[in-house]
């Protein structure tokens, strides 16, 4: 897990050399669609469709409507999407549910997008437009570099489909930020974590799907019970179970949810939660990662700190973080 970590640099420097002719023809389908955009995905693919979802509703003005693989693979319903286009995210392709749901979403007036990291897979073979992420082989069960070629492939589309100059720039700077992040940066983190079996992880906007995934790989690696909650949605029920020295870790983007995020960072430690902010701004008892020159590419810095802190975390805990005793690398779902 920690070595392919360290590959997702190389990942989007592949991803971004050899496939913009492929980002391109996805940014012009997502630009100039006349019907919904609707997604699929599972497990840390769906996180990083939740951040293309706030970044698209944000930069583009475009709703993103994510549609649950079951509709078509248990409930065989008809979908009308006449005019969409339909993004599948899936590091293998070979999920039969998420086949199922890219063959109605088709059928249901939608041109199909798979972006995968196995280019010969199912999903590929029948979608409209394949973009290859060039992760690699991932051979860890908890998907890292993947995901992360995943964001940046997702980030890329957006940044052409918005022409957004200061988003492709940052695209081009984020293997370098990615291989700027210092190892020794997250030790203190890593024992935190290793000493807790309860967390939050926060985030707001395009920052909730690199939550959502942290949390997930503190379950799938470490043992660790983590949930994930948007900061604005924190401050409601969920502030109940903050009691003193519970753990709280914040990804802080600089972006228009910036004053928010510190308010609520501060009102957490007030009731006794031990927060660790994760950002590229020098705050208290927090993670500073190399920046990127945009918020929603420097998000993608942030997982890789948890990635190597929960990596480490687990080891301390005595176990395996490539080997989770009831996982597989390829899950089928129907």
């Amino acid at each position: 897990m920690f070595r392919e970590a360290g590959e997702a640099a190389g990942a989007v420097r592949r991803l971004l050399d050899r496939e913009q002719d492929a980002i391109a023809a996805a940014a012009e389908l997502v630009a100039n669609a006349a019907g919904p955009i609707t997604t699929a995905a599972r497990g840390s693919s769906d996180h990083a469709v939740t951040t293309f979802k706030y970044v698209c509703e944000t930069m583009l003005g475009r709703p993103v409507a994510s549609i649950g693989p079951s509709i078509a693979s248990v409930y065989h319903a008809a979908l009308k999407l006449e005019g969409g286009v339909h993004l599948t995210v899936s590091q293998s392709g070979a999920s039969p549910d998420i086949v199922a749901l890219q063959e109605t979403a088709a059928r249901g007036g939608a041109r199909t997008v798979a972006i995968v990291n196995v280019a010969d897979s199912p999903l590929a073979r029948a979608a409209d437009l394949v973009l290859p992420i060039h992760a690699g082989d991932e051979n860890s069960v908890a998907a890292t570099k993947s995901f992360i070629a995943s964001c940046a492939a997702l980030q890329a589309i957006l940044a052409g489909a918005t022409n957004d100059a200061r988003l492709k720039t940052a695209l081009h700077a984020l293997p370098d930020a990615l291989d700027a992040l210092q190892p020794a940066s997250t030790d203190g983190l890593a024992n935190l974590l290793a000493e807790t079996s309860s967390l939050y992880v926060s985030g707001r906007g395009p920052v909730l799907g690199i939550a959502l995934e942290a949390a997930l790989k503190a379950k799938e690696t470490a043992g660790i019970h983590a949930e994930a909650f948007s900061t604005a949605e924190l401050m409601h029920g969920p502030l109940q179970l903050v009691q003193p020295g519970f753990p709280v870790v914040v990804f802080v983007a600089e972006d228009a949810g910036l004053d928010g995020t510190l308010d609520a960072i501060q009102r957490l430690r007030d009731v006794g939660g031990r927060v660790v902010p994760v950002s590229t701004l020098d705050l208290p008892d927090g993670i500073r990662t190399p920046a990127t020159g945009h918020p929603v590419t420097d998000t993608l810095v942030f997982v890789l700190a948890w990635y190597r802190a929960i990596e480490s975390a687990t080891r301390l805990r005595g176990l395996d973080p490539d080997r989770p005793a009831n996982l597989r690398k390829v899950t089928e779902t129907m």
